[in-house]
């Protein structure tokens, strides 16, 4: 895929979030002013939380996209390493907020008793579906671009559909069995979810930040093209880091010197075009040395 399709898909993602997240907030608020449920006010704040925080992303992603200039010589693409770890950071807070909210929903001694609970589960149910198509659309976008930004906030609304869930089997319950703790129980699990995979998304981006080595699958990938290639006699200091979803390869190669320059030039070009096509995320950059 060209850095060109994966800007695009990248923006796609980001503007379907914000889109949605904007859905969400709309939807929510009716529901909690008709319902008075507390756990839709609950899914209510995190939505309104997911907004600004996907603005931040698109943000981020549109940053992220600009070429480089005199002075990013590598790029932008770090802007989605800094968003991706505040969003992780957004997760966990949401994550001790959604604890916090449940335990104190089930030591209440007299929860509130809700009303227009079919209204609410009609609304909620809306949300699941809305959440699970750009969930759906978000991984699609983050398994071809690898960005990290796109991909915390999949993390985000996965984490999401839980609550929403919780919160329809609660309106259920209150309406049909008189039962209001069990969406704090499905809660307590979600919100264990989002600080997993809070401390997954941040652990990437922060090591991503720290100019942690690429993959070791696509280190060892580009050493086997590099060691296979023709009339190049061996290489070393092969460097890699990682920046939001593109990865920077430093590569020296040993050549004949009795070869014309042009000659060298020729075969490291090919040897990066080669990189290039198994490695479209790459931005490479090889060094050439006489073999000794």
């Amino acid at each position: 895929m060209s850095s060109g399709e994966s800007v695009k898909l990248n923006l796609s993602a980001g503007l379907a979030s914000v889109g949605v997240a904007a859905i969400l907030v709309a939807l929510k608020l009716w529901a909690l002013s008709a319902t008075g449920a507390l756990s839709v006010a609950a899914s209510l704040a995190d939505s309104a939380m997911d907004l600004m925080v996907s603005l931040g992303a698109a943000a981020a992603l549109v940053y992220a996209a600009k070429p480089a200039d005199e002075d990013h010589a590598f790029g932008h693409t770090s802007a989605e390493d800094l968003a991706a770890l505040g969003q992780a950071l957004f997760v966990l807070i949401s994550a001790g907020v959604i604890t916090w909210a449940a335990v104190a929903r089930l030591l209440a001694p007299a929860p509130e008793a809700l009303r227009a609970q079919s209204a609410g589960i009609g609304v909620m149910a809306a949300s699941v579906v809305l959440t699970l198509a750009l969930v759906w659309w978000q991984g699609r976008v983050a398994r071809r671009t690898g960005s990290r930004v796109v991909a915390a906030d999949r993390l985000h609304y996965l984490g999401d559909l839980l609550p929403n869930i919780g919160a329809i089997i609660s309106l259920w319950a209150s309406q049909s069995l008189g039962l209001g703790a069990i969406d704090s129980i499905v809660a307590l699990g979600a919100a264990g979810l989002l600080a997993i995979g809070a401390v997954r998304i941040g652990k990437g981006a922060w090591d991503a930040l720290m100019d942690r080595t690429a993959d070791p699958t696509i280190v060892e990938g580009i050493a086997a093209i590099a060691r296979d290639w023709p009339q190049v006699h061996g290489f070393h200091d092969l460097k890699t880091r990682t920046a939001g979803s593109r990865v920077f390869v430093h590569l020296h190669i040993e050549l004949d010197g009795a070869q014309t320059l042009h000659e060298a030039h020729a075969i490291g070009a090919a040897l990066r075009r080669a990189i290039l096509q198994a490695y479209p995320q790459a931005d490479v950059i090889i060094h050439k040395d006489v073999a000794r």
